[in-house]
């Protein structure tokens, strides 16, 4: 007897929905990790690489085509309002009003794990089954590097709402430092996706955006607020369609469409009941659908190894470069390295990424299996390595508050990055 298509569908929600959020509760991981990392680690679990390979005929009945292609749909317009989400979040007013500190972190935070990342990216281009059949060397080494350098911003306000630290001045520092980057990835994507076939309509795409985003700005901006969120998400549809017409892929126009608005049109408390929702409800098939691109063909030994080498360059170049502008900015002792490693967050965003330059065949889904699983280890290590260092760095401050400071053997002056507003 066949089943019908709707309740495979239904079967398939249940799982994507029931197994990860029952492991998060029952194996105690709430403390370390929000439920979004264990959704993706779901994701990866349920994909072919795992289920399938344990359970062939329950991966088979379950995930067949037909409900592939219908989760597929739902997790395409879940990621769009994810990172449209993303954009509008992007304070970069504040970026601009602090840009000497902002733009240096910024710069080392992105450009030293870029290069480490480069070279391990180097590495394993010395031997086959890295690069995809629509892809240049140069076009995998910088999407490599570029993968070991990105900041998962949304998954960055999870984990700082988490250790109660979002709104304070060290939070927003932080944000400020990752929304620059996050502007970064996106322009450096939008130069690997490049395509001299369809340069005239990605110019064109450019230039036409440009008057496009102004008249949307005035008519969002004039517009009610219940009208403010239909119409940001018709432009939304609007600039991914443009987008992915031009060759650009629709995640850079849903990303472009955000990062135009600006979030004051929107209440903070439904951008985040909003963005809570999207994760909730929606991005759980996403990460389902990443799974679903896992790939083990090289054996499970060779890709692990590439993604621990891939792991050491993105979090040792993510914490290099934030000690240096540490150092430059004289920071308090502490700083730098907790500023480090919760810049190194990687998941969703990198995994984005990284499925968009799958989706164009410029890796492989070995190459995409590998950056997935740094993606997964470098932001599961984040709250297990901070959540001390967070609480010694308190410790040290109130202690330091409580005797002053000519008691406590510093200088009365306040440090540089304090003096700047930026501490």
């Amino acid at each position: 007897m066949q089943i019908p298509i709707t309740e495979l569908f239904l079967m398939a929600l249940l799982v994507i929905f029931t197994l990860p959020y029952l492991a998060w509760r029952l194996l105690g991981q709430r403390s370390w990790a929000p439920l979004v990392v264990v959704q993706i680690v779901g994701g990866i679990l349920l994909g072919p690489g795992v289920l399938g390979a344990a359970l062939p005929e329950v991966y088979t009945l379950v995930f067949t085509d037909k409900v592939i292609t219908a989760l597929n749909g739902i997790a395409w317009w879940a990621v769009m309002m994810f990172v449209w989400i993303a954009g509008i979040e992007l304070d970069l007013h504040q970026a601009w009003a602090k840009r000497r500190e902002t733009g240096t972190v910024a710069l080392l935070a992105l450009i030293v794990p870029l290069g480490l990342g480069a070279g391990a990216a180097a590495m394993l281009l010395a031997t086959d089954g890295w690069i995809g059949p629509g892809g240049a060397y140069w076009q995998v080494l910088l999407g490599i590097g570029m993968a070991c350098a990105v900041t998962a911003l949304p998954i960055l306000v999870l984990f700082m709402e988490n250790m109660d630290i979002l709104r304070s001045n060290l939070g927003q520092r932080i944000l400020r430092y990752a929304s620059l980057d996050d502007v970064a990835i996106w322009a450096v994507l939008a130069l690997i996706l490049l395509d001299w076939e369809r340069v005239t309509r990605q110019a064109g795409f450019l230039l036409v955006f440009i008057p496009a985003a102004l008249l949307a700005r005035r008519i969002i901006a004039a517009s009610g607020e219940l009208d403010r969120w239909i119409l940001g998400l018709i432009w939304l549809i609007a600039c991914g369609l443009a987008a992915d017409w031009a060759g650009l892929h629709y995640m850079v126009g849903a990303f472009l469409s955000g990062a135009v608005l600006d979030s004051r049109w929107y209440k903070l408390e439904r951008m985040d009941a909003f963005r809570s929702t999207v994760l909730m409800t929606v991005m759980p098939v996403f990460f389902l659908s990443t799974g679903l691109r896992t790939s083990w063909d090289m054996g499970g030994v060779g890709v692990l190894a590439a993604a621990g080498l891939l792991l050491v360059a993105s979090v040792s170049g993510k914490l290099i470069g934030v000690q240096i502008a540490g150092r430059l900015l004289r920071w308090e002792p502490g700083e730098a390295t907790i500023i480090g490693w919760l810049l190194q967050t990687k998941a969703l965003i990198m995994i984005i990424f990284a499925n968009i330059l799958l989706d164009k065949e410029i890796i492989t889904s070995t190459t995409f299996t590998a950056l997935l699983l740094m993606a997964v280890g470098s932001t599961m290590l984040t709250m297990p390595v901070v959540a001390p260092l967070l609480s010694r760095y308190r410790s040290i401050r109130s202690k330091s508050e409580d005797m002053g400071p000519e008691e406590a053997g510093a200088p009365v002056a306040r440090p540089l990055a304090i003096q700047q507003g930026n501490g």
